[in-house]
């Protein structure tokens, strides 16, 4: 994209900050994975990465699984939510019927499969997951896909969730200019089919009183 995805602009909004009020009434709070200045001016609350790491002089940054670790590291609830900032199409339906699915599971992370595959950024985690993900850090690992088969998953297919997601776009991040131009042209038309901006989604009971959101970035 050759910008920070998060701060794309939505309507005169960072995207980070569209996401961050649609996931707020459905959890504990949200929590932001990176710069605290950068994120504290838009009234949100951020934890510095703490698995970069160093190559030579060079401080490197190991990718949304140390993201991931970070945000598991740092939260106190047995569930928590990781939420990629590039998804534009995300809705508050689908997100409490995720987070309802994630109550009743028994699994490690609760993760969407698209056609594209896995979704481990968009997939309800247990905190137990840290360790496996540290450990996989520390080993050199870097790509979340790899580390996510020693977990104990519960994949929900994309047909699952068909009706409240009919033109299968709700997991579609953006990459490229194109996809962000793409995006903006149908935000105004999502936001209204959804009230958005008129009502806010029904509340997940069970998770409110017992998990946190981690917002990865």
């Amino acid at each position: 994209m050759g910008r920070n995805k998060g701060l794309l602009d939505f309507d005169g909004v960072p995207l980070v900050l569209h996401t961050a009020r649609l996931i707020e009434p459905l959890v504990t709070c949200v929590t932001v994975v990176g710069p605290p200045r950068r994120f504290a001016t838009m009234g949100l609350h951020a934890i510095a990465d703490q698995e970069s790491g160093n190559q030579g002089s060079k401080k490197i940054r190991r990718g949304p699984l140390a993201g991931i670790a970070t945000a598991l590291a740092a939260t106190r609830s047995p569930w928590n939510l990781i939420v990629a900032c590039d998804l534009p199409h995300l809705s508050a339906a689908w997100l409490d019927w995720l987070l309802s699915r994630a109550v009743r599971s028994r699994g490690q992370v609760v993760i969407p499969r698209t056609r594209r595959g896995l979704e481990p950024l968009a997939a309800v985690y247990r905190r137990e997951c840290r360790s496996t993900i540290a450990s996989a850090l520390a080993r050199g690992a870097r790509k979340v896909t790899d580390v996510i088969e020693d977990l104990r998953m519960d994949v929900v297919d994309q047909r699952e969730w068909r009706r409240l997601d009919p033109r299968a776009l709700v997991l579609k991040n953006m990459n490229t200019p194109e996809d962000y131009a793409e995006a903006r042209k149908s935000w105004s038309v999502e936001r209204l089919r959804e009230g958005h901006s008129m009502k806010k989604p029904r509340r997940v009971r069970a998770l409110r009183s017992r998990s946190d959101i981690i917002q990865s970035v």
